[in-house]
């Protein structure tokens, strides 16, 4: 497979057509780490779970000289206890998740980001947990090994369903609570704030939320999924905007409200970065217009930071 192939796999349009989510998930992975053997940073590949740089004083018996003919860099082979963790991927199930613009919807994106993490944790034999939620936990399945439950986790994403509205507060505390192993928590969501709500309280309660994982030990990454047209008000002519939470309706030109929405959204995912950086919380903005391994590399960039 070329190195442009690998690239396409990525595409999120081109992952829709596929049926399967294990397919899907062994796609983007294979696509993303067939881009990383082939980029400039050749020393980051699949082994990173596995090796780390070799340091002086490290015993010269452990470096690995396979790895080391590949990369011309010295890396010392770990053991598996040394860099095995538990990691939970967190995926907002809520109606503001229906969101699409090209067809292809935040929740969508989310799911197959979902997968793709899962599949990459359990190919590094790290521990995988699922969580989806919405107003309230709707399924958890602990962190653990082995193929057949990350099975169990791509067949859970590819039956999984948009249900109520969003609270965010709520199922994360739950979460927080229920993880009892510190390890790396993936959270996938647009962070829609409930509408008609006091937003200075939903700001509150997800920084509080967050706070709940980093007080507990947790390593915490936040995706935050938005449709592109979202993010870039790409309307023309008249244009009638639904509320996906609410069905609210609101029929208008777009040059009307362009400008006050765009300076909105911008003050929002400025907050939003902000609240994670209070905490220590890795922030990521994706559109889902994006290939997922812009998300991947993120994670990758985390989880190096852990062992």
């Amino acid at each position: 497979m070329s190195q442009v192939a690998g690239e396409r796999l990525l595409n999120p349009d081109l992952l829709s057509r596929l049926a399967d989510m294990r397919l899907i998930a062994r796609v983007v992975v294979e696509g993303f780490l067939l881009g990383l053997h082939r980029s400039p940073y050749r020393g980051f590949s699949v082994e990173f779970s596995q090796y780390r740089p070799y340091m002086p004083g490290d015993e010269i018996r452990n470096i690995d000289w396979k790895v080391y003919g590949r990369t011309d860099r010295l890396f010392i082979k770990e053991f598996e206890e040394e860099t095995n963790l538990s990691g939970h991927v967190l995926l907002d199930a809520s109606r503001s998740m229906r969101v699409g613009s090209e067809g292809l919807s935040k929740f969508d994106y989310g799911r197959y980001l979902a997968a793709a993490l899962a599949y990459l944790l359990a190919r590094q034999q790290d521990a995988v947990g699922m969580v989806a939620f919405d107003r309230e936990v709707i399924e958890y399945l602990p962190a653990r090994c082995g193929q057949g439950h990350l099975e169990s986790i791509l067949i859970s994403l590819e039956k999984l369903q948009v249900r109520e509205m969003t609270d965010l507060g709520p199922p994360l505390h739950q979460v927080a609570e229920q993880i009892r192993k510190r390890g790396l928590v993936l959270l996938i969501s647009d962070l829609q704030p409930r509408e008609g709500e006091d937003w200075e309280k939903q700001r509150e309660e997800l920084e509080q939320a967050l706070a709940h994982f980093r007080f507990n030990g947790h390593e915490l990454l936040v995706f935050h999924v938005l449709d592109h047209d979202e993010l870039k008000f790409t309307f023309g002519q008249g244009v009638r905007f639904v509320d996906p939470e609410t069905g609210t309706e609101l029929v208008t030109a777009p040059e009307r409200v362009r400008e006050g929405y765009l300076e909105q959204m911008s003050n929002f995912l400025r907050e939003m970065e902000e609240v994670c950086a209070r905490y220590d919380v890795d922030y990521v903005q994706l559109d889902t217009a994006q290939p997922l391994d812009y998300a991947l590399s993120a994670y990758l960039a985390t989880r190096q930071r852990m062992i």
